[in-house]
């Protein structure tokens, strides 16, 4: 069942929040909607231009739509995910999103309303949700990538006019989380002074948290003890911040890191520890397993299992 986020937000507001995973592979959509028809929790299934590019775009609309059908209670909504306005305007386009982002972050003030006010204005026209972004996070994810110096946090005093100017309805904002599996190099965690100020300012308008990963330890060195070479001094986003970041107005938290470590540390292990065996299905069923109790856990740390009830008549 598909729910426009507008509805997802108002209604989770300030109690619990809706994990936005972003896919690329059957695997993947199975999981997410398996376990989130499994908890009754909403969720966002969120596409990359990136994932766009690597299996096309109809590929992946066609997987959604078949998921949704396999899993007839899961109660969701399909966003795009860092679009440009090339992507954002084919996926507004196409009828079958819900919501797209329009990342113009990099940009001036005054260029990311003109760029954001510009999607706004098309989306607007087939009741298409549209995320924002004010404030540049550090880190890599995809084809993004910022050094940390260049990574600013959102000025408080710049939200009010930058939605009033662009009528965006959700606005993700940079308040110390960061892409990839390298979050907090420098120990300093979420600044919450300046999501309550944004709170304040934006009252009861719904932040959007991207890099909302853990980056779970112990799924690094699993993957460093099956060959991996990844930095065992990450640090992803705790469950304490996470949970307390609901309260500040975070209705809607990006998870992509961790469900690409899943994917290193189940294929690796298998590989590792079968080396006579190449059928993909046995790893792929293994990966399937993983992710759906990962999704469960995230549900139930967000809060939000049991909340798909609401909204099913």
């Amino acid at each position: 069942m598909v729910v426009s986020p507008k509805e997802l937000f108002t209604n989770c507001y300030g109690k619990y929040a809706i994990a936005a995973v972003n896919v690329f592979t059957m695997e993947q959509v199975h999981a997410l909607f398996r376990a989130g028809e499994k908890a009754k929790a909403p969720f966002l299934v969120q596409i990359t231009p990136v994932a766009r590019n690597y299996a096309y775009s109809e590929m992946l609309s066609a997987m959604v739509q078949a998921a949704s059908k396999i899993y007839p209670k899961a109660v969701y909504a399909v966003h795009l995910d860092h679009g440009n306005e090339e992507h954002a305007l084919d996926a507004i386009a196409s009828n079958t999103y819900n919501s797209v982002m329009i990342d113009a972050s990099h940009d001036s003030f005054d260029k990311n309303v003109e760029r954001t006010r510009a999607i706004v204005k098309e989306a607007h026209k087939k009741n298409v949700f549209v995320e924002a972004e004010l404030g540049v996070l550090s880190g890599v994810e995809d084809d993004i990538s910022v050094d940390e110096k260049e990574a600013r946090y959102t000025k408080p005093s710049e939200v009010e006019k930058f939605v009033q100017l662009t009528q965006c309805d959700s606005l993700a904002v940079a308040v110390g989380t960061s892409h990839g599996a390298y979050k907090f190099s420098g120990g300093q965690g979420i600044q919450f002074d300046i999501l309550e100020e944004i709170q304040k300012r934006l009252p009861h308008f719904p932040i959007v948290l991207h890099g909302g990963s853990a980056v779970n330890k112990e799924e690094i060195s699993r993957i460093n003890s099956s060959g991996g070479a990844l930095s065992e001094g990450t640090a992803g986003v705790s469950p304490e911040e996470i949970v307390k970041s609901i309260t500040y107005g975070v209705c809607k938290i990006n998870i992509a890191t961790d469900t690409r470590l899943l994917w290193a540390r189940v294929h690796r292990e298998f590989f590792k520890d079968t080396p006579e065996l190449f059928d993909p299905i046995i790893p792929g069923k293994e990966y399937m397993k993983a992710n759906e109790a990962f999704m469960l856990e995230k549900f139930e740390l967000l809060g939000a299992t049991g909340k798909a009830n609401q909204f099913i008549q």
